[in-house]
Order: structure tokens, then sequence, then C-alpha cells
């Protein structure tokens, strides 16, 4: 079989099977909640595989092997050991809890949990609207994923732009969350594979020295520190950052919601092992960022690092083209592992937290919502193509921009609203949402903090900080209250 043909073979195969598995998730799909997170009938090692997936996508496996490309072990750092521990950390912390209280009020959406668990519509209509910057991740991986496919055909990046949106938009209007998680769990399989797979391969370029290696390109380079690098610099734009950034990504609605998919508390410890064993094959990814340095070559473009190093690598062997290939559609897969969890979020927030508050209904007639969450997804796909059409020069920071700004917005009221047994006051939320919002967009567009993650860390801090004192402030109220109480029982 000749290369052209194995590959028109295999992305036939992957479209076809896709499309299959959307249409075994469509049977189950009856209803907005289905839609949105399922019916509780999932296997944990397929919500695990989910969200390792969905965490990862083209960020881990197009966008930052960049990073390291450019800045070093500083940024493989920040990435694979601040960034996993922020994870991992949220998903112990959280997990149980933030079930527990999502299957008691019914929520379906994260606004959604945020408006049963403060009973504050006007709080979880400005979550459902920030939470829309999530777009901007979105046109970061429909770029991604457009490099890789017109580098595997030769089309240009606008078709090949068009036809990833088509592909994608066509399997998620069908199954909703089902379509997101069977086919997750198969590009799942598919990038651990490929991830071991590359990562064994180019561990020839170290030589047997790892650190001596990556010295030859400049001391900086290999410093965990860089003090060349205008990213990842110091301890607290490495490590704290990198930990805390990561930690309130968790937030955000198409990765947290998947803890509402869980039936209940016995599934948790089987999900977490999974999404810890997976992501960290996933993580395997970064270090192509050495490989390329250590390689020779001149990547012009800090996003075409992955894409510039699978061509180089493979072309050469006689086996290469059909390497190239698969691993060409795991990188498109590991990019719509993510893409198609982030549109059903969004597209069940939008119709169930913005649309039906303001419809004046208290809920959908039959099946309507289901239409609906539908109709709002072809809005959400072609805002992104539009953007996507001409993206920014670097397309790994401007998405960072917009989705850190939700991070650092949702992380207190969220963490709040899940750690504390009494529901936190409303102010307290609102406050700390708006701070936190308000002080990174201030970081990156006022201060100049060239770093989105720093600035969004800043704004976390800040927000925290708000939080406590409101809530000291609160609980001072709370106890002269209770002792005039006391006093007037008394007389």
């Amino acid at each position: 079989m000749s290369a052209e043909l194995f590959k028109v073979v295999c992305v036939g195969f992957y479209v076809v099977l896709t499309l299959w598995l959307s249409w075994v998730g469509m049977r189950k799909t009856k209803d907005i909640k289905g839609f949105s997170i399922g019916n509780k009938d999932m296997s944990p090692w397929v919500i695990g595989i989910t969200m390792a997936a969905s965490v990862s996508s083209t960020a881990t496996f197009v966008i930052n092997p960049g990073f390291v490309y450019v800045h070093g072990m500083s940024a493989f750092v920040h990435y694979a050991v601040a960034g996993s521990g922020g994870i991992m950390t949220a998903f112990l912390l959280l997990t149980r809890r933030f079930r527990k209280l999502g299957d008691d009020s019914g929520a379906i959406t994260i606004p959604d949990w945020i408006y049963k668990r403060y009973q504050s519509r006007s709080l979880s209509t400005f979550f459902a609207l920030i939470n829309l910057l999530s777009i901007a991740f979105v046109v970061l991986i429909l770029v991604g994923c457009s490099l890789l496919l017109s580098q595997l055909f030769p089309i240009s990046q606008t078709w090949s732009l068009t036809l990833i949106l088509l592909f994608v938009f066509s399997y998620v209007l069908m199954g909703g969350s089902y379509a997101h998680a069977y086919t997750n769990t198969f590009q799942g399989v598919m990038m651990i594979g490929v991830s071991i797979f590359i990562f064994v391969q180019g561990f020839q370029y170290f030589q047997g020295d790892v650190i001596g290696s990556l010295r030859s390109l400049g001391d900086h380079y290999v410093h965990v520190f860089n003090a060349e690098s205008n990213l990842y610099y110091d301890f607290f734009s490495v490590f704290f950052s990198g930990f805390v950034i990561t930690f309130a990504l968790m937030m955000q609605p198409h990765i947290l919601t998947k803890m509402l998919y869980l039936k209940n508390d016995r599934d948790v410890n089987r999900f977490l092992w999974t999404t810890f064993l997976a992501g960290s094959c996933f993580m395997l990814m970064l270090a192509v960022g050495f490989y390329a340095r250590l390689k020779g070559l001149d990547i012009p473009r800090q996003d075409g690092v992955v894409v510039s190093y699978i061509t180089s690598e493979f072309s050469g062997f006689v086996w290469g083209p059909y390497a190239l290939v698969f691993i060409s559609i795991t990188l498109l897969a590991a990019g719509m592992s993510t893409l198609d969890g982030i549109l059903v979020s969004l597209s069940a927030m939008v119709v169930k937290d913005l649309y039906l508050p303001f419809s004046g209904k208290q809920e959908f007639d039959e099946g309507r919502g289901l239409l609906l969450s539908r109709l709002v997804l072809v809005g959400v796909g072609l805002l992104a193509y539009a953007v996507a059409l001409n993206p920014p020069a670097l397309v790994g920071l401007f998405a960072q921009k917009g989705v850190y700004g939700l991070a650092a917005a949702s992380l207190v009221p969220i963490v709040l609203g899940t750690l504390l047994t009494q529901r936190p006051p409303v102010v307290v939320a609102w406050s700390a949402a708006a701070v936190g919002l308000v002080a990174h967009v201030i970081g990156i567009l006022v201060l100049g903090i060239a770093n989105p993650a720093v600035a969004a860390t800043y704004a976390i801090l800040l927000s925290s900080l708000v939080a406590v004192v409101l809530m000291l402030v609160n609980s001072l109220k709370n106890k002269k209250k209770a002792s005039q109480e006391v006093l007037f029982n008394n007389r």
C-alpha cells in the first residue's frame, strides 16, 4: 500500500469511526441534560481518559512544545511539573464534593452550579458571560489543527480550517456529551500511544546526557529559571504561577463538568488514577521542543515546532511516511478531543444559563432545549471560525490571555462554594470574581505583563485576599449580631 493510499484509508477510518461513535451517543441523547453531562452511565475509565484528553489537547500536543523550543527547561518545568501539580491538586481537592453538590442540586453547567449553590441569578449570568472567553481557546485549537491538516494534505490552511470545523461540529451536534466522551476515549488511546512513541524515538538526541545536551544549546537554556526568557525567569513565573494558573484552569466549564458525569463516589478513585496516568503520558510531548533544538531545526514560527519536527524526523525512514500519517491524525485528534468538550459546554451554558432565565420560563418544552443547544453550537463555531481565519501572531498567548482571565475570575467562587459546608455570602463570590477578572485584564493591558500566567496569578492572589477580608468582615458582623441578640434576650 502506498503512503498516499494509507493516508486516505487512515483518515477515512478515523472519520467513520468517530461519526459512528457519535451516532451511538446520539441514541442516548434525549434532552439538554443528556447533551450536557450524560445520564450517569459512563465508565469512570472512559471519563478519566476523556478528562485527560480534554485537559491536554492542542496546547500540550502542538502549541506548548514551541514554548519549550524557545525557552528551554524553564518552560518544560512550568508546564510539566508545576502544571501537572496544579491539575492533580485541583482534582483531588474538588472532585468528590463538587460532584455531590452538583448531584444534589441537579446542576448541568458551571453557571447552573453557581446559581444553585449561591442562589444568585446575577452571579450565574456573570459566570455564563465570562465563560464565553473559552472561545479564545477554540480559536487556538482550530488554528493548531488547521496547521496539521494542511501539512498532511496539499490544501490551504483556510480549507483545512473549514473542513475541521465542519467535521467536529457534525459529530458534536449529533451526540453531545456522549459523542465527546466516546470519541475522546478513542482519541485518547491514540494520543497515549503516539506520545510514548515520539518521546522514545527522540530520546536519542540527548545522547545519554540530558543536562549536558541541553547545556550545549546555551547555559540559560538548561536553567530552571531562564534569565534570558521574558516568560519563565524566576520561581514565581516558573513554579508558582504554573501551579496556581493550572489549578485555576480546572475551573473551566469543559473540564469541571466532567466530574458531574460520575455516578457516585466509588467511581472517583478510578477516574483520578486514569486521568493522572493518561495525562502523564501526554506531557511527554513537551520533549519535542528539546528534540527540535537538539536536531538543529531552525523554525521561525513557534506554533509550528511540532509539525516541523515530526515532518523532519520521520521523512527519512522507509516507514516514515506511514508513521507521519498516523502521528498527524493523532495530533488532530488531540485538538478535537478538547474542542468538542468546549463546544458542548458552551452551547449548553448559553441555552441553560442565558436564554432560559431571560425567556421567563422555568424549564424547556420537550426537545426544545436540545434543539437550541445545537443551534447555539453553530453560532459559536461561526464566530470562532471568523477569528481563526486571521489569528494573532502567537495564538498560544492569545488563547492564554482569554482563558486565564476566566480562570482568575472562577477560582475563588468555585473553591469556596465547593469546600465550605455553609453557603458562602454572595457578595464574597461576586467581589472575588470581579476583582480576579479586572486585575488580570489590567496586568495584561496596562502593566504589560508578558506572561499571561503571571498576570492571572497576581489576579488570583488579589481575588483571594479580597475574599478572605470579606469573609472575616462577614464573620465579625455575624458574631456581633449574635451577641446583640443574646443581650436582648437576657433583658
